[in-house]
């Protein structure tokens, strides 16, 4: 059996009171003679992935076309994720910022030197999860704060990664929070789509370490190595003065391109 890239998965941790996961937690689907294994409740509360054995969504090309009696087709009102933009963001690129990985770790294992523990209800039992910051998260947020529109898109689910981001955020970065009812499920993940979002793509990014993720727009990308317990890490610290230029540009996708090309 062929395990799937490490990165598709989130290394968290189950309580204590649950199974351990089988060492090949990101393999691919088992065989059709084999049932699949159930999620386990962490799976389920904070997994961005899911195994790929989803199938494609229909698409309905024989719908009834709506007429107006004047012969007009009415135009669909669409709703986008986020409110519209506040005068003082008005003229600030709109960046869209992972949780789990990316600033943060999270775990049902008790860890001694947890930044938090963020109490979680699971089928009508609580359970304590312990969250550690990546390095310089509180530098970073501060500062892309001031500099961009900041939203929080996170597949967790919104019972965890919403207190997780009260007390993450001191600074009151992020305008607005997305959670897993926000993503799209596509082909067993959960992407976050950004022309849900309501804003210009060409002042869009995304910073994210799961590059399923961001799928439907890797151009608008920055992608960060996956965080676990490294308290040596510097990625956060070392990205901020490339912001501080992405800032300032009327277009992300010419800086975003060379900045791949040169990683």
């Amino acid at each position: 059996m062929t395990a799937l890239p490490s990165y598709l998965y989130l290394s968290l941790s189950p309580p204590p009171s649950s199974p351990s996961p089988p060492s090949h937690a990101g393999a691919q689907n088992p065989s059709p003679s084999k049932k699949p294994r159930n999620r386990s409740i962490f799976q389920s509360l904070f997994c961005c992935l899911c195994h790929d054995n989803s199938e494609p969504i229909p698409v309905n090309n024989n719908a009834p076309l709506l007429v107006e009696e004047n012969g007009s087709v009415p135009k669909a009102t669409v709703k986008y994720l986020l409110p519209e933009t506040k005068p003082q963001d008005s003229s600030k690129i709109c960046v869209v910022i992972d949780l789990d990985e990316t600033l943060v770790h999270s775990s049902f294992k008790p860890v001694n030197n947890a930044d938090f523990i963020i109490p979680v209800e699971i089928d009508g039992v609580m359970h304590q999860v312990y969250v550690l910051k990546r390095p310089h998260v509180d530098e970073f947020l501060r500062r892309m704060g001031e500099l961009f529109e900041c939203v929080l898109f996170t597949a967790s689910l919104a019972k965890y990664a919403d207190p997780v981001a009260d007390l993450l955020d001191k600074w009151g970065a992020f305008r607005a929070r997305l959670f897993r009812e926000s993503c799209v499920f596509h082909r067993g993940n959960y992407v976050k789509d950004l022309s849900r979002l309501g804003r210009d793509l060409t002042r869009i990014i995304i910073v994210d370490n799961s590059p399923a993720s961001y799928v439907f727009h890797p151009d608008n990308a920055v992608p960060v190595a996956s965080w676990f317990d490294n308290m040596a890490d510097t990625e956060l610290l070392d990205l901020l003065p490339f912001f501080e230029r992405l800032s300032k540009v009327d277009d992300v996708y010419t800086v975003l391109k060379q900045h791949r090309t040169s990683s």
